[in-house]
Parts: C-alpha cells; sequence; structure tokens
C-alpha cells in the first residue's frame, strides 16, 4: 500500500477515534444522569427513559462503527472470512434503527407534550404518551431485531469480499451476477430509515404550526413573546432540528460506505463514510444535553468541579 494511503488511512483513524470518544461521553454522561436520577427518586420519568434508551443505543452504535473501520484497515483478513462481518453487519443494522427508532419517539414526545393543539385523537394521544413510552420502546427493539435478523443472511458474502480482493476473477463475475440482488437489499434497507424520519419531520412541521399559532394568539391579546409555551416550542424544535440534519448527513454518509461496493477505492470510501457516519451519534448528545435542563445543570456542575481540581493542582 502506499504511503500516501496509510498517512491517509491513519489520519481517518484518528479522526473516528476522536469522534467515538467525545460520542461515548456525552452518551454516557446522558445515561448516567438519568440512572442515577432514576436510582434516587426511585422511578423515573418518560422523557429521561427516553433519552437513556437513545443514549445506550448510540453508545452500541459509535463502539460497531469504529470496530468496523478497525478491521477494515488494520485486519483486512476478517473481511474475507464472512462470518465474524455477519455479526458486526447484526449488530449495526440493530444499532442504527434503534438510534433512528428512538429519536422519533424522543421528536414524538417533544411533539405531544409542547404542542397546542385540540383535536380529539391529539388530546388522547398526549394523555396515554406517559403510559405507553416503555412499551413503545420495546416495540422499537422488538422491530429492530425483526429487521436485522435477515438482513445477515446475503448482505455480506460479495460485499465485504470485493472490498478487498475486487482483482480476483471468480469474485469479481459473482460480484456482477448479485450486484441487483445487493442493490435491492441495500434500498430496502436505506428506505426503512426514512419512515421515521419522515415522522419526526412532521412533528417538527407540525410544531411550528403550534408556535406559530401561539404567537398569533398572543400578539391579539397584546401579551409579551417570551412566555414558558414559547421557550418549549424553541427547545423542542432545536432538538428535532439538529436531530434531523445531523440524520441526514449520517444518512448520505451510510450511503457513501455502502454504495461504495460499486465504486473503486472502496476501502478508502468505506473509511470515509464511517467517520462522517460518527458525527451524528457523536455531536446530538451535546445538543440534547444543552437543551434539556437537568442535564445541563448536570454538566455544568461536572464543569465547575473540573475548573476547581484544575485549578488546585495548579496551585
Amino acid at each position: 500500500m502506499p504511503e500516501s494511503m496509510l498517512n491517509v488511512e491513519s489520519t481517518l483513524m484518528m479522526i473516528a477515534t476522536g469522534e467515538f470518544s467525545m460520542g461515548v461521553l456525552g452518551n454516557a454522561f446522558i445515561g448516567l444522569v438519568n440512572c442515577m436520577d432514576w436510582i434516587k427518586n426511585r422511578k423515573i420519568s418518560s422523557i429521561d427513559l427516553i433519552l437513556t434508551s437513545l443514549a445506550i443505543s448510540r453508545i452500541c452504535l459509535l463502539c460497531i462503527i469504529l470496530l468496523d473501520c478497525f478491521i477494515l484497515v488494520l485486519y483486512p483478513d476478517v473481511y474475507t472470512t464472512g462470518k465474524q462481518m455477519r455479526i458486526i453487519d447484526f449488530f449495526w443494522t440493530l444499532t442504527n434503527h434503534l438510534s433512528v427508532w428512538f429519536a422519533t419517539c424522543l421528536s414524538i414526545f417533544y411533539f405531544l407534550k409542547i404542542a397546542n393543539f385540540f383535536h380529539p385523537l391529539f388530546l388522547w394521544m398526549k394523555w396515554r404518551i406517559d403510559s405507553v413510552v416503555p412499551r413503545i420502546l420495546l416495540g422499537c427493539l422488538a422491530f429492530s431485531v425483526f429487521i436485522s435478523l435477515p438482513v445477515t443472511e446475503n448482505l455480506d458474502d460479495d460485499f465485504r469480499r470485493c472490498v478487498k480482493a475486487k482483482w480476483k476473477t471468480n469474485l469479481t463475475l459473482r460480484r456482477r451476477d448479485n450486484k441487483a440482488q445487493y442493490a435491492f437489499i441495500k434500498l430496502f434497507l436505506n428506505l426503512l430509515t426514512l419512515f421515521p424520519l419522515s415522522v419526526s419531520l412532521i412533528s417538527f412541521l407540525l410544531l411550528i404550526l403550534s408556535l406559530w399559532r401561539h404567537t398569533r394568539k398572543m400578539q391579539l391579546n397584546a401579551t409579551g413573546c417570551r412566555d414558558p409555551s414559547v421557550e418549549a416550542h424553541m427547545g423542542a424544535m432545536k432538538a428535532v432540528i439538529s436531530f434531523l440534519l445531523l440524520f441526514i448527513a449520517y444518512y448520505l454518509a451510510f450511503l457513501v460506505a455502502t454504495s461504495s461496493y460499486f465504486m473503486p477505492e472502496t476501502e478508502l470510501a468505506v473509511v470515509i463514510g464511517e467517520v462522517i457516519a460518527l458525527i451524528y451519534p457523536s455531536s446530538h448528545s451535546f445538543i440534547l444535553i444543552l437543551g434539556n435542563n437537568k442535564l445541563r445543570q448536570a454538566s455544568l456542575k461536572v464543569l465547575w468541579k473540573v475548573k476547581c481540581v484544575l485549578t488546585r493542582r495548579n496551585f
């Protein structure tokens, strides 16, 4: 392998490791704060349960993506075996769907709790949401497992081997024969993640509509615009729009990593796609921390203690 290629791969691996560390730190902080509060109060709120489930799924997703990067760069022979990679593909598909669905649950929860509509269906869902959150999360887990089990049967052999052995004639012919089947499988998997993205987008648009109606009502009543309802709307909209933007970037990176099966320089394309994909589960956790009052206060306390420790060491 040329030295320039090794330098590029080393740089990409360093970036991936940094993104992984930041992502694990942020998501572990969310899970730790909520679990400590759960133990202290012997109960957990619906929003904390969703955030904790989301944080755990993203920690697992970060581990799988980084592991796949290291295997591709450092242990390429594993890519030609197929058996070990099927396990990684299963957990990647599982954690990917879990992360997306849990984030969608968070968007729906924000919408139901903050939006102001008087439709009977909306009011019924608003009243029932707290009691059904655990069952919804379990349903997301069951659905993700259901999706992940069959995809590992036909996903690995052609893609994984051709990543490292495109030059082999028999594999090239096999890849050509199964190209349509592989493309259909990947297209189907990618389209499945568009459904929760669409649900989150609808929630965001309805939040905008609710905010517009609320501010218009306040203007007609000649009241100020800065009230708790407006602030809650804005906070929820920031959380949802950040998820949508980051997920779109993640989705495009995921397409790059998977569609690189049909491109030259497959290995480098996969690594670049995975490095970009790490941005979504790594950075969104910090946006959630800043948007949640309890998590934000806990993070400020931690930063204050760290500052005190560093100050004492300097003196």
